[in-house]
């Protein structure tokens, strides 16, 4: 009698045999489930039916997508405008006084534009200064080393659109 199979090999042969079968039963059971799964709740309708309602769907949600994007850079760009970047620096600018009781603050918006505030405290008097910023540059008016400062700090807080 002639061997076509090792007598050695039948028994891994068989074990390869039943895992492969039992690797297809696992397929099966999750594909059958899915299917359970979108096809659940739905009577006396065809798949067709079913497969053209989740197509439309789909275009749905993309057409609403595409709003979202749209109201979303809508926003981005209108955010622009609003206060978004703050920096202070407090110093002090006579040698009578004590401590560091006068400052600088600048409010920018997205653009780098908005508005230096300098209040210079002495013993008698404090004095309050306001200044435009334009693209992060003074508008019209000199900045002192601290309004710079203040000016710079502000910057540090993230991206500016202001071109330099």
């Amino acid at each position: 009698m002639i061997e076509i199979i090792p007598a050695g090999f039948l028994p891994i042969l068989i074990l390869i045999l039943a895992l492969w079968s039992v690797a297809l039963t696992v397929f099966l059971i999750k594909t059958v489930t899915h299917y359970n799964k979108l096809t659940k709740g739905i009577t006396k309708k065809e798949l067709k039916e079913v497969l053209d309602q989740v197509l439309k769907n789909v275009s749905a949600n993309s057409e609403k997508i595409k709003e979202i994007e749209k109201l979303a850079d809508d926003i981005v760009k209108n955010n622009l405008y609003n206060i978004q970047k703050i920096g202070l620096t407090r110093y002090n600018p006579f040698a009578e006084t004590g401590g560091n009781q006068s400052f600088c603050l600048s409010l920018l918006d997205g653009n780098g534009n908005g508005i230096v505030i300098s209040s210079l405290h002495s013993r008698d008097v404090t004095r309050i200064y306001a200044k435009p910023v334009k693209k992060l540059k003074a508008f019209g008016y000199e900045f002192s080393e601290e309004e710079k400062n203040a000016v710079k700090n502000a910057k540090k807080l993230g991206k500016t659109n202001a071109k330099k």
